[in-house]
């Protein structure tokens, strides 16, 4: 199943820069590295990129999620990854990138406050758009996979 981002509304202006909205993440996402290549006569170019949060135990979903027994959701997880894909498509120069869909998500292992969440990603181009795969990983291992798909394309 496929969640696809709801389309501006008839007659919306197109905005001139990339405007943040609310996450329910307080942490921070660092881009480590990035590494742009080209795949000659294939889709072409791909961007590899890491990516870390450190996840505090002050963050305010633990309050939710479990009293007891805190566990980061995996829609925090998901949030992660989708800004950490558009940080380092932003830094790439890609312009305006945005989330259109949440293609899939397997939740592998579980987030602890405390935890350092590392990101690999991998953004290439891909139908007219970007698609970005990305495992999320603890010092435990993975937890979780995810596939989304941006608009923009991943350049030169």
């Amino acid at each position: 199943m496929t969640a696809t981002a709801p389309e501006a509304p008839a007659g919306a202006v197109a905005r001139a820069s990339f405007a943040p909205r609310p996450s329910p993440v307080d942490a921070g996402i660092e881009v480590t590295s990035v590494a742009r290549s080209g795949v000659a006569g294939g889709d072409g170019r791909v961007l590899s990129a890491v990516a870390t949060v450190a996840i505090d135990r002050t963050e305010p979903v633990f309050a939710g999620h479990y009293p007891d027994f805190p566990i980061f959701p995996g829609v925090c997880i998901v949030e992660c990854v989708q800004r950490g894909a558009l940080a380092v498509a932003e830094r790439s120069g890609m312009s305006e990138p945005r989330l259109l869909a949440v293609e899939s998500t397997r939740f592998l292992g579980a987030v602890y406050p405390g935890d350092l969440l590392t990101v690999h990603l991998e953004l290439r181009d891909h139908e007219g758009g970007v698609r970005c795969r990305a495992t999320a990983r603890t010092e435990r291992g993975d937890a979780a996979s995810v596939r989304l798909r941006l608009s923009g394309e991943v350049g030169v």
